[in-house]
């Protein structure tokens, strides 16, 4: 009972901030969706029209780095799974095939400590040349040559990071920079 005798309801400010929010979301995504992707959001495939399936063979290595092509490949699957769009399968059953080639793996060095002369911080490149081709006509849908991602990392003590930290690093930027690059040309 309020003041005067009368039945005041009380909610929290939460709930309230809740319900704007909720109601505001809705109206947002109602709004914002367009059944082109290229002008706007929308629930359809950034891939080209008739695209749904992509092999992705394991990439070849040129390089001196051993596991490298398999990671790339393995990340390269995931973040196509991930993204959506396509299905991954086998080479019998795809309308379209990625193939890559592992062409350099490069280790940098970026600061040393002046006093002791000891790396700091170093980057790890990895670089490849993929083609993305039509099983079906033969057409090349996107090729490129010397593409490539660094990602940094820190050996020093105290993080004592190890040389894998920054392979990984760079293959998974790689992976997504390269499956956008796959998207951007739709």
């Amino acid at each position: 009972m309020g003041r005067g005798g009368r039945c005041v309801a009380r909610v929290a400010p939460w709930g309230i901030l809740w319900g704007i929010g909720a109601g505001a979301g809705a109206v947002g995504l109602s709004a914002g969706c367009a059944a082109d992707p290229s002008k706007g959001y929308s629930t359809r495939s950034t891939f080209g029209e008739g695209i749904r399936t992509v092999s992705v063979p394991v990439f070849d290595n040129y390089t001196g780095a051993p596991g490298v092509e398999v990671e790339l490949t393995e990340a390269v699957i995931k973040e196509l799974q991930r993204t959506g769009g396509v299905r991954v399968v086998g080479a019998g059953d795809a309308q379209t095939r990625l193939t890559g080639v592992v062409t350099g793996a490069r280790l940098a060095t970026l600061s040393v400590e002046r006093t002791t002369g000891l790396v700091q911080e170093q980057s790890y490149q990895v670089t490849v040349d993929f083609d993305w081709k039509d099983g079906r006509s033969g057409e090349t849908l996107v090729s490129r040559r010397g593409f490539s991602a660094t990602d940094t990392f820190v050996p020093a003590r105290p993080s004592a990071e190890r040389l894998e930290v920054g392979q990984h690093g760079a293959i998974s930027r790689l992976a997504r920079d390269l499956v956008a690059e796959l998207r951007s040309t739709w």
